[in-house]
């Protein structure tokens, strides 16, 4: 079973100015997001065939041989602006991606948030989509099952038996890698590709309102 795993490199410490809103970003700071390590956890946790890709510049190269230390066997780096919209990303990303058995993502950046690229990259592969998962495991059938949070506390499983992407958030903690694997992974090859030609989505605001924190799981008092 091959896995990618789509990580976005990203200031992980931003500042923000209370009077301008102006953030202002350190590139010391900049790494993968808690989501983007849990999902290359979580495919690891599925597979030993994992190929990591990252849309963005030279220095994001650093963050892919974190992963190669973590578990990955292949990093694929698209040379494109960081700064480049979701629906853009999507389309030069998919490329490097078609063919895989599964797609895992985080579900959602720390410098928009939008959650959008997941669903974009879905659409250019042509595949389905599992956005917003909590867990995500191998099922007997040869593809996974994974439980999505819903509104008002619920939940949903869904099972996916075809090529498909997974959006997840933040969970399990990516593992430590071996001070061995760390070494090798500093002269680790990571493939550079090309990004293919923008694509532009039109779109418009159907509603708009403040925003509401999905409800989290927490546990029980352990007394009367």
């Amino acid at each position: 079973m091959k896995l990618a795993v789509c990580m976005k490199w990203v200031d992980t410490r931003p500042e923000v100015d209370p009077l301008t809103g102006e953030v202002a970003e350190d590139r010391r700071w900049f790494a993968a997001s808690r989501a983007d390590q849990s999902a290359l956890e979580i495919a690891l946790s599925i597979t030993d065939d994992v190929t990591v890709v990252c849309a963005g510049p030279a220095e994001s190269e650093a963050m892919l041989r974190d992963s190669l230390a973590a578990g990955a066997v292949r990093a694929v780096r698209v040379d494109l602006d960081s700064t480049s919209d979701s629906a853009a990303v999507a389309a030069s990303v998919a490329p490097a991606v078609a063919g895989y058995n599964l797609v895992v993502c985080g579900n959602w950046s720390l410098d928009r948030g939008s959650g959008s690229f997941p669903a974009f990259l879905a659409h250019e592969l042509g595949v389905a989509q599992a956005l917003g998962c909590t867990t995500v495991a191998r099922s007997e059938t040869g593809g996974v099952t994974a439980t999505r949070r819903l509104d008002h506390g619920r939940r949903e499983q869904v099972r996916l038996d075809g090529p498909g992407v997974v959006s997840v958030e933040a969970g399990p903690e990516l593992r430590r890698a071996g001070l061995r694997a760390v070494l090798a992974s500093g002269s680790a090859e990571v493939e550079v590709v090309a990004p293919s030609s923008p694509i532009r989505y039109a779109s418009h605001v159907v509603e708009a309102g403040p925003y509401r924190p999905r409800s989290r799981e927490i546990p029980p008092p352990d007394h009367d």
